[in-house]
């Protein structure tokens, strides 16, 4: 059987590796010079546990609240095919800016908002900067456009012939929607879920800038760790480890869910 010719000009390989080189070699650092032999001592360390908890506590509220309110924006993006341009660009732009836009200035928009100052916060008859609940808010500012992106193009993807045909038998909407569109788009909002929380644990621009970084309250993981890394770089290191382990996992989990072409 004749192989395959590779198009792929020759001179090409050296960029793509020196891209390869710089994606992997760091984590590759981080692995070689972790503490192996001190970890368990230094994620038992109480700093460490209590940002842990944090994080994965309000990592899971963020998830939840993007969930109860991402998979409803999902379906407005999806079926607004027929709305005039200007206003469906706009849609997607505003739902697309978290990605790009640092993180940082997310926090100081969020503080512009809710602040004691803000256009609404002045009206709150509570504070809602520097406390957990900022930190969830912050968390699901930045990873619920992951989710959203996700459950869209699941929902694209499913025949609409089975909603209409359910909606023709005389089901109504939200019978068609709990029914026949959510259990469709399952996979699709289980993967953007997990890319959901992973954002959410890593999140540190506008968590430090809308929450603070107070121990037990608003210091997650990701600030815990740029905490240690100048007073105590192993600690540095290990906290790096859980994020980089529960990215790693997360990118197992989906496979080519997400980026078509992975296999398992």
């Amino acid at each position: 059987m004749a192989r395959r010719k590779s198009f792929l000009a020759p001179g090409l390989w050296i960029p793509a590796g020196l891209a390869l080189g710089l994606l992997a070699l760091p984590l590759v650092a981080l692995v070689v010079r972790a503490p192996w032999a001190e970890l368990p001592v230094l994620l038992a360390d109480r700093t460490v546990t209590s940002a842990l908890g944090l994080s994965v506590l309000t990592a899971v509220l963020s998830t939840a609240v993007s969930l109860v309110l991402g998979i409803p924006l999902a379906l407005v993006l999806a079926r607004s095919a027929k709305w005039p341009a200007v206003p469906r660009r706009l849609l997607r732009a505003l739902v697309t800016v978290p990605l790009v836009l640092p993180p940082v200035v997310g926090g100081v928009a969020l503080l512009l908002l809710l602040g004691r100052r803000g256009l609404l916060g002045q009206f709150l008859p509570f504070q809602l900067p520097f406390t957990t609940a900022a930190v969830v808010i912050a968390q699901t500012f930045v990873a619920m456009p992951f989710l959203v992106l996700a459950v869209e193009g699941a929902i694209r993807a499913t025949d609409r012939r089975v909603e209409i045909a359910a909606a023709t038998l005389g089901a109504s909407r939200w019978t068609v929607f709990r029914r026949i569109t959510l259990p469709l788009v399952a996979p699709g909002v289980a993967s953007g879920a997990l890319l959901c929380f992973s954002r959410a644990l890593g999140e540190f621009g506008a968590t430090i800038t809308f929450a603070g970084s107070f121990p037990g309250t608003t210091q997650t993981l990701p600030i815990a760790t740029y905490l240690q890394l100048q007073t105590n770089p192993d600690a540095a290191i290990a906290l790096s480890l859980v994020l980089l382990a529960v990215s790693v996992g997360v990118l197992v989990s989906l496979r080519d869910r997400w980026v078509p072409g992975l296999t398992s």
